[in-house]
């Protein structure tokens, strides 16, 4: 048998080696990214461009026990493990938006913004996860919040799933039991079925390569919900049954919505943008690849390519991990022939959350086995990129987001219509947040770069976060919002931040405030390899 998987290991090299020659020559013949002087004045936000802010239920909603609604993986991990959350603590009250959405509406309204990301809470829709717990109050909230977005002229766009999976679901093994694309596919329907007449824009799953990092992401202790040790194993499982759960959503609507509800599906990726860390090594060259194709790849090849499956890389390296590590078989689940086919395809377009960018090089980290040490390569965030004080890894490199932006065109197809699902800043909540001010206005002006001069199709922007919020691991220490929240106050009191009036020019006049081409201009000289 050891033998067997290791012929299938030597046939992935050498497809894997001259699909990587032939990329790779592409690749970097398509990735010229121009560096002229450019009148960003020419040009608005299309009329039909979809500027706002996106939430997350867990993060925002708070009432854990109230009107209904289950216990969720999350509820349990942190009242389970408190210490697991940097200040102790948890998302029982959170931003209290379950009580004050009304309010918080207005508020995107107020901003001049014309769509809002919001996460349904699976149990709060059904407590156990299963199709016999409907809960009727849970679905009479999110039928309150649709209509109230609508009412403040504001399109609704809905993620199934932002990591609060139902605790009823876990005790069944959660998404390495796959089972629960069944029951996803319930729950699909019946968000359809309630809400598809109003809601237009659907995303089925948010981050899944983060979402199954609490079934052997956390190597060394306390991490996501539901914290399985499981490195190396559970989170290929999971994430295997994620692609299945998505397409079968994505399917269900087709067959069964899509020809008179009209809307559009898809899943929001995260990715950080890779770069060399010798620009001019060849290797760091491929070392930045390899790290895109184990992150965005994972879940983009196997919907987005034209092959389907995931990426050479991964079944190559994994196969090749997991036979030195004694497995008969890899550790990276495998789709049939018609599990390729049935998945490939399934999105109307391409969500994307990206905040940053890192360096790369080939290296070997973390235990084995591990998702870590399978990607085989090292990554180094520099020193001397700026950086948000509170959360070093999130550096302040705006040409990142053009470089996955024109990456996405070039790998999967200049068709795909891209949403930037997530992309804002984090620091420690002060209301004068010129941080956050210079980074939205430079990642949008990358962004618009990408649409005017290379000819990505981006779609939308939505600005994380509309309120400060529960961070997860970090707790209420990290903040993201356009508005302070004073959690230690009962009534959770919203306060608009300095970067709230720029957003309102941005979403009033369309552009960006010219001064801020200069903040785009001093970053590019961060010595950044173009590929080209």
């Amino acid at each position: 048998m050891k033998e067997l998987v290791l012929l299938v290991v030597l046939l992935l090299v050498s497809v894997g080696t001259t699909l990587e020659k032939e990329f790779n020559d592409r690749y970097h013949e398509d990735q010229q990214i121009e560096t002229e002087e450019y009148d960003f004045y020419n040009f608005t936000l299309p009329s039909d461009f979809h500027l706002g802010v996106s939430s997350a239920a867990y993060q925002y909603e708070g009432a854990w026990d109230e009107g209904g609604k289950g216990e969720s993986i999350w509820d349990r991990y942190i009242h389970t493990y408190p210490e697991a959350i940097a200040d102790g603590t948890n998302g029982d009250v959170a931003a209290d938006f379950y009580h004050k959405y009304k309010e918080d509406i207005k508020r995107v309204k107020d901003l001049g913004l014309d769509t809002f990301r919001f996460s349904i809470a699976w149990p709060r829709i059904m407590p156990t996860g299963l199709i016999d717990s409907v809960n009727q109050e849970g679905i009479d909230f999110y039928d309150d919040v649709i209509n109230e977005v609508i009412k403040n002229g504001i399109s609704p766009m809905v993620t199934m799933y932002h990591w609060d999976l139902p605790q009823y679901l876990q005790d069944l093994g959660g998404w390495t039991n796959e089972i629960i694309v069944d029951y996803f596919e319930d729950y699909a329907d019946v968000l359809y079925s309630y809400y598809g007449d109003r809601v237009k824009l659907w995303l089925t799953l948010n981050e899944p390569t983060k979402g199954v990092d609490g079934y052997g992401g956390n190597v060394t202790g306390l991490g996501y919900a539901p914290n399985v040790s499981a490195a190396g194993i559970g989170t290929y499982l999971a994430g295997h049954t994620m692609l299945k759960a998505h397409a079968r959503a994505y399917h269900l609507y087709n067959n069964k919505y899509r020809e008179f509800q009209k809307g559009r599906i898809s899943l929001a990726l995260e990715t950080f943008w890779y770069e060399p860390q010798d620009s001019n090594s060849e290797s760091d060259h491929e070392a930045a690849l390899q790290a895109i194709e184990f992150n965005l790849g994972w879940f983009a090849n196997p919907i987005f390519s034209k092959e389907g499956d995931y990426p050479t890389v991964m079944k190559k390296r994994i196969a090749e991990n997991s036979y030195q590590e004694g497995y008969l078989k890899s550790r990276l689940p495998q789709f049939s022939t018609e599990e390729v086919k049935y998945i490939r395809g399934t999105a109307d377009f391409f969500g994307l959350n990206q905040y940053t960018t890192n360096r790369a090089t080939f290296g070997e980290n973390g235990p084995s086995p591990s998702y870590t040490r399978d990607t085989g390569v090292t990554l180094v965030a520099p020193s001397d990129w700026p950086a948000s004080e509170t959360s070093e890894w999130e550096k302040i490199v705006p040409k990142g987001l053009r470089k996955v932006l024109n990456y996405i065109k070039d790998r999967y197809g200049k068709k795909w219509e891209i949403v930037i699902t997530e992309n804002g800043f984090i620091d420690d909540g002060e209301i004068m947040d010129s941080q956050r001010i210079v980074y939205i206005a430079t990642y949008m002006i990358e962004m618009w770069k990408a649409m005017y001069i290379d000819g990505v199709r981006v779609v939308g922007y939505m600005i994380w976060s509309l309120l400060d919020n529960m961070e997860w691991t970090s707790g209420y220490r990290s903040r993201s919002g356009l508005f302070h929240v004073d959690f230690y106050h009962p009534d959770k009191i919203r306060t608009p931040k300095k970067s709230t009036e720029l957003v309102k020019t941005i979403a009033k006049t369309r552009r960006i405030p010219e001064k801020y081409v200069d903040h785009v201009k001093e970053l590019d000289q961060l010595e950044f390899h173009n590929y080209s």
